[in-house]
């Protein structure tokens, strides 16, 4: 399907599954799956590589050893240049080996975690990995900007590349469960968290993406307008008239009220539940999360400094949409 194709696939609404499994390398009796790290430059590769490199993982979390790392790193962005080294050298000291370019590593793994901290790169750095066929989970910011994001969806689509992100909170048991159900149908929902913000990125993405991953898995698609409220407050408008609001704040939760009840509707777990997802969606081949969601994800977030950009006026998903599948194209 030609990029084009595919992007207004997206807009009309229509299902643009990633790919189809590629790997099933971790039964019974096998080893492990092989991953390398790209991008050192965040505590994510120290945390996820204690995880799986434990001799006493059990379960999915033992299906997946990291083996090889790339440093990578941003000279432009303090958060990346003054940990990546830090953080290289802790994995070597783990028993990771630590090569000189994503295409070295690419010759000595089965699947891949995009780590950089800095969403700019993320492009350059999925394009070699996609090429080479590899199962990709990017982390958070997925891209530094919507149109980005459209494009690397676009390239996994075309080389049939399994290909997700998400942020760990979108995991959480109550979350979880708040999107299965647990409220009825749900029409209100004020999710949170911290909300820094980076001057390369869209004031969300850096990392009030973690309170908008979780607001989107309660409220999932259809989020129609986003209205910026305040400096740290976004409020969408989805179908059928139901609310979904970001709050920047300290902590990690949401309220949520639906048609069986109101209440928070879960808290913070760590990463332990998206590694088990992100460990499973290697062994299938199956995101967990559909590329439409995280598109329409980003859009919110692109779409909230577009309307803080018209002094809080309301901005449709879909003009976001259109202005960065021209960008993409």
């Amino acid at each position: 399907m030609r990029r084009r194709s595919f992007l207004g696939a997206v807009l009309a609404g229509a299902a643009v599954p990633c790919a189809g499994p590629l790997l099933h390398a971790a039964e019974s009796g096998k080893k492990p799956l092989r991953a390398g790290m790209i991008g050192l430059d965040t505590s994510h590769v120290i945390a996820f590589a204690k995880t799986f490199n434990d001799p006493k993982a059990s379960g999915d979390l033992a299906d997946v050893k990291i083996v090889a790392g790339y440093p990578g790193g941003s000279p432009d962005l303090p958060d990346s240049w003054n940990r990546v080294k830090k953080f290289t050298e802790q994995l070597r000291e783990m028993g990771v080996e630590i090569v000189e370019s994503i295409d070295a590593l690419l010759q000595k793994v089965d699947v891949v975690f995009l780590e950089s901290v800095d969403g700019r790169p993320h492009l350059a750095q999925a394009r070699p990995v996609i090429a080479a066929r590899k199962p990709l989970f990017i982390d958070k910011p997925m891209a530094a900007s919507l149109a980005d994001v459209l494009v690397i969806f676009d390239l996994a689509k075309k080389n049939n590349v399994p290909c997700f992100s998400a942020s760990s909170t979108r995991f959480g048991s109550g979350f979880q469960a708040a999107r299965k159900g647990k409220f009825g149908e749900i029409r209100k929902c004020t999710a949170w968290s911290p909300m820094s913000i980076e001057p390369h990125h869209p004031d969300l993405f850096w990392y009030g993406v973690h309170g908008v991953e979780i607001l989107f898995t309660i409220m999932g698609r259809g989020c129609k307008t986003v209205t910026r409220v305040g400096p740290k407050e976004v409020l969408g408008t989805w179908e059928g008239g139901r609310e979904g609001r970001f709050v920047g704040k300290d902590g990690y939760g949401a309220e949520v009220e639906g048609t069986l009840g109101k209440g928070p509707a879960g808290k913070y777990e760590g990463y332990t539940p998206l590694l088990v997802e992100v460990s499973r969606f290697f062994k299938t081949g199956k995101p967990p999360v559909a590329p439409e969601e995280t598109i329409e994800l980003f859009a919110f977030m692109e779409a909230a400094d577009a309307s803080k950009a018209k002094g809080g006026a309301a901005v449709t998903i879909a003009e976001v949409l259109e202005k960065a599948r021209q960008a993409a194209t």
